[in-house]
């Protein structure tokens, strides 16, 4: 693992933590928060949005966003726009999942 990537891993209460996005179309999804991780000392957020049943989409698409948190412990997202930034937070989030698999087999 680089010096500079270190993955924060949720809380286990026994729920699925839970965020609800509003989209630039007005609608609103909701997504299970599967981790915040550290690139290059920015964290970031990685999001599995939910259908109506509240069950992972089929597709495995996943969102991930510049993650902050205010003075208060006040989260706020943010869309990635560099190519090179998103490629490498991908990246990351990717060697997170393989990690994940490879302790889920031990």
């Amino acid at each position: 693992m680089n010096e500079n990537q270190t993955n924060t891993p949720m809380e286990d209460d026994g729920e699925d933590m839970r965020v609800t996005l509003s989209l630039d179309d007005g609608s609103d999804v909701e997504c299970a928060i599967l981790t915040i991780f550290d690139v290059n000392e920015q964290d970031y957020i990685a999001l599995l949005p939910l259908d109506e049943n509240g069950e992972g989409n089929e597709d495995g698409e996943v969102y991930i966003y510049r993650y902050f948190e205010d003075n208060d412990g006040n989260p706020s997202l943010e869309n990635i726009q560099d190519d090179d930034e998103y490629e490498a937070v991908a990246d990351r989030f990717d060697e997170l999942l393989d990690e994940e698999a490879f302790d889920d087999m031990e």
